[in-house]
């Protein structure tokens, strides 16, 4: 929230004010012709109303662009802190809303799917460059370097 520019709006309503009560006060003392008074109060309130309709379209768009900035931000949290796991029940449960409307499948669903395969297979293949690293260091004997 903009907290500082609804301070502004709010003192500079207390000026417009202020000018309208010493306004009010000319036309009760007399010394001014009322007509003219009035006239100038009239403007004043006119100048008033203007300066917060424009205050509050600008405002608007504002707030407009701070909820944007916010739900893009929101999104993005969504998307990085989603669960694997989370997401393939999600789509399971929407295929099978989807066959008992009688909807053909987006998407073919992998049965017996297991989360974590990747993660099995990325220590596998470790293991697998270990053991090949092993046996290249033993299988190549180094040359001494010949003597002229």
């Amino acid at each position: 929230m903009k907290l500082a520019l609804f301070q502004e709006l709010v003192e500079l309503n207390q000026a417009f004010d202020h000018v309208l009560q010493g306004l009010g006060r000319m036309e009760g003392v007399g010394l001014f012709q009322r007509d003219i008074v009035r006239y100038a109060r009239a403007e004043v309130e006119s100048a008033r109303v203007d300066a917060n309709r424009e205050f509050f379209d600008k405002f608007d768009q504002i707030v407009e662009q701070d909820a944007r900035w916010a739900y893009q931000f929101q999104r993005d949290y969504d998307r990085k802190s989603a669960d694997v796991e989370d997401l393939y029940l999600e789509i399971v449960e929407r295929e099978e809303a989807r066959k008992k409307k009688g909807l053909p499948p987006r998407l073919a669903i992998l049965p017996n799917w297991d989360p974590h395969d990747e993660e099995h297979y990325d220590k596998e293949r470790a293991k697998k460059r270990k053991r090949s690293r092993k046996q290249s260091r033993t299988t190549h004997k180094k040359r001494r370097p010949s003597v002229h």
